[in-house]
């Protein structure tokens, strides 16, 4: 028993994974090489090794001849008869070849031979290995920078994290660990290409899975995702169970699984919204947190018109449009979304076509009820479903009530200080008169008094 052998294959077996029946084939064909270049020729050579005791046995095929021409293929009757007593012409000797016989360059080929087959075994594992986790994640730990590309060290083999794969702004250290998605995964000369990726739609959808054991069991579905790295995505979700809320299973308890996500996303916004098989509540849906009056979707067409209320416009459409670019990635669908003062005004958008097929607004009731419930709130703006304002600039209860205090003390100084009643005149003329009177009866007193101070 070749127990150095044996230990040899046992290691290499453990450590690169490679099959010890690879391993005999490749030292079958190394002492046929080694046997091709010490003899010249290899087509009679046959190799045979135990595979339990790995004791093996090197001979080669040679007619029995009375004269021999070529000693490689051919052996006399004599030699013949040395080795296998009753041999006759023409049969078939199988001479033993002495591996110890080979010269040192047939002995380097053939190591150089077992070598090569180890590498390119080694390389062939690895490669099904990774191939098996193409479009999964791994995890990996940064090795350098190589130029604007980042090598990954995914264990076994290094991943290339290209520019245009890299999500703007995440810088990574030196033996920093992240979690990459693979994308292809290319068999070279030179060993196994992987590339892999930060930006792709699918590492959130890898994540969730590993994260919500619902997802993992296929109790909630992933519909659909939108992602723009970095920023946020949109994920539309389905439960198969009526009693598993398919949002809550993936926002987890005060969202602990959702934020675990979004931590090892270095902080990128998630959405989760339910899936829907009608087209125009998922865009609904896709386009929250905006609130939706109205939505025509056309199947046929993959094409969607939206009416929004005028103040919910901006937030309908989003930052530099992401919230309606990334809904109508996760719909399919081209969203065109309106004001309704544009939907009004835009010719062949009618706005009632839509109030035609959709119920009103439910927003703007709640806002009337919630009016008349709590009349305090200041510059409350309500439309009903034709545009009309119902309420508008209106005050507060309490303010109302001291305004008009106000006007009511205001009118009351004015009636005391400048309106007049006629029972008022009457006597302010009584009074006039009375004096204008007492002062003709003083005058004439006046000149009696006078006259009598003159009188002869």
């Amino acid at each position: 028993m070749n127990k150095e052998l044996m230990e040899a294959l046992d290691i290499l077996e453990k450590e690169k994974e490679i099959s010890k029946d690879t391993l005999f084939e490749a030292i079958e064909n190394s002492l046929i090489t080694a046997c091709k270049n010490h003899f010249g020729k290899s087509d009679n050579i046959k190799v045979e090794i135990d595979r339990d005791t790995c004791d093996f046995l090197c001979y080669a095929e040679k007619e029995v001849v009375e004269e021999v021409e070529d000693a490689c293929l051919e052996i006399s009757l004599e030699d013949a008869q040395e080795i296998k007593s009753n041999a006759a012409l023409g049969d078939i000797i199988h001479v033993e070849i002495k591996s110890k016989e080979f010269g040192r360059i047939a002995t380097q080929n053939a190591k150089n031979v077992i070598l090569q087959k180890i590498r390119e075994e080694e390389r062939s594992v690895i490669y099904n290995q990774y191939f098996e986790k193409e479009k999964d994640i791994v995890t990996g730990i940064v090795q350098r920078y190589i130029g604007r590309n980042i090598s990954i060290n995914l264990g076994k083999a290094d991943g290339i994290l290209n520019e245009s794969e890299q999500v703007k702004g995440e810088v990574f250290k030196p033996t920093e660990r992240i979690k990459v998605y693979i994308l292809e995964v290319k068999n070279t000369p030179k060993g196994p290409r992987i590339l892999v990726s930060r930006t792709h739609p699918e590492l959130v959808k890898r994540l969730f899975e590993a994260e919500v054991t619902e997802i993992k069991d296929g109790t909630v579905e992933i519909m659909s995702i939108a992602r723009e790295a970095g920023s946020r995505t949109k994920m539309a979700v389905r439960s198969n169970n009526m009693n598993v809320d398919a949002v809550g299973a993936c926002v987890g308890l005060n969202g602990a699984r959702v934020n675990s996500i979004v931590d090892e996303l270095r902080g990128e916004k998630i959405d989760i919204i339910n899936w829907d098989d009608n087209p125009g509540n998922l865009i609904q849906n896709a386009l929250s947190p905006a609130k939706i009056v109205a939505v025509f979707a056309d199947p046929d067409e993959k094409t969607a018109k939206v009416v929004v209320p005028d103040y919910q416009l901006s937030l309908a459409i989003g930052k530099e449009g992401q919230n309606a670019r990334l809904a109508a990635r996760l719909t399919g669908y081209k969203i065109d979304i309106k004001s309704e003062t544009q939907a009004k005004d835009a010719p062949g958008f009618r706005y009632e076509d839509y109030m035609d097929e959709y119920e009103e607004y439910d927003g703007y009731e709640e806002d009337e009820e919630e009016y008349k419930e709590d009349p305090s709130k200041e510059n409350v703006d309500i439309q009903d479903t034709d545009g009309e304002e119902l309420y508008t600039e209106s005050f507060a209860g309490g303010q109302e009530e001291e305004l008009q205090e106000a006007l009511e003390g205001e009118n009351t100084e004015i009636l005391e200080e400048e309106a007049f009643d006629a029972d008022a005149e009457d006597e302010y003329q009584e009074e006039d008169e009375v004096g204008e009177e007492e002062e003709e009866g003083s005058q004439a007193k006046e000149v009696d008094e006078d006259s009598s101070g003159f009188t002869e």
